[in-house]
């Protein structure tokens, strides 16, 4: 079971606004909770596995209604508990949650069994998307204004991978585009290295240096440290 990165309450502003992030699933994908506990409202990125844990920890910060379950990408091991997540949300708020991916990643989607078996991961057929992202397309919580985000096509890794950025509070979930040192594989499906390199340094490394960067996997970075110490895209 994944376990929270930082053990301390998460951070929250003068609004009750706040995120967490910890790593769940298998291979430990890091799944981001953005949650505001004035209006109850949350964001879920990357429910990679572990439902029952997210579930958990929306209930233990107040959070009642999930208003999007958000991928950055379609690799199987970022998506094996969205259909559990989804499903419960759902019946606690009484409303549809809407599960977004980019569609240039629906063939990836559509092949996650073939995915899972590569692995020897138990499959479960996920539910189907009905929220496709668009680059450049607003990200809120509709009870929280403080809250404005945008979601950036950053290909690569796969060719619908994604970015989630938000500004005023110089948080950038990035997937598995950028990782502290190092990048996202372009040797599995969809992969394509010139397109990632492209993606980093055009649409990553030009966002605000001090924003702080949640990885697909392992520990958070920042993209200043990245723009200069990262081994394989500097800027």
């Amino acid at each position: 079971m994944g376990t929270i990165i930082d053990d301390s309450p998460p951070e929250a502003d003068q609004t009750g606004l706040f995120m967490t992030t910890f790593p769940v699933g298998p291979l430990q994908c890091n799944c981001t909770i953005i949650g505001d506990r004035t209006s109850g409202e949350a964001l879920v990125v990357d429910p990679g596995g572990d439902g029952q844990l997210i579930l958990d920890t929306l209930v233990d910060h107040g959070l009642s209604r999930v208003v999007r379950i958000i991928h950055t990408h379609a690799h199987f091991d970022h998506f094996l508990a969205a259909g559990h997540v989804q499903a419960e949300a759902a019946k606690r708020c009484g409303c549809a949650v809407p599960i977004g991916l980019h569609k240039e990643d629906k063939p990836l989607w559509d092949n996650l069994e073939a995915q899972c078996a590569r692995f020897s991961i138990p499959y479960t057929p996920p539910p189907p998307v009905d929220d496709w992202l668009a680059d450049e397309e607003e990200l809120t919580l509709p009870g929280c204004p403080t809250l404005k985000g945008v979601a950036l096509h950053t290909p690569g890794h796969t060719p619908g991978s994604m970015s989630f950025y938000f500004e005023a509070q110089k948080l950038l979930v990035a997937g598995d585009t950028l990782f502290r040192g190092s990048i996202g594989r372009t040797d599995l499906w969809g992969g394509d290295y010139a397109a990632i390199e492209r993606s980093i340094k055009q649409r990553l490394y030009t966002l605000d240096e001090a924003t702080e960067v949640i990885t697909g996997h392992g520990p958070l970075t920042t993209l200043g440290f990245e723009m200069r110490h990262n081994g394989f895209v500097t800027a």
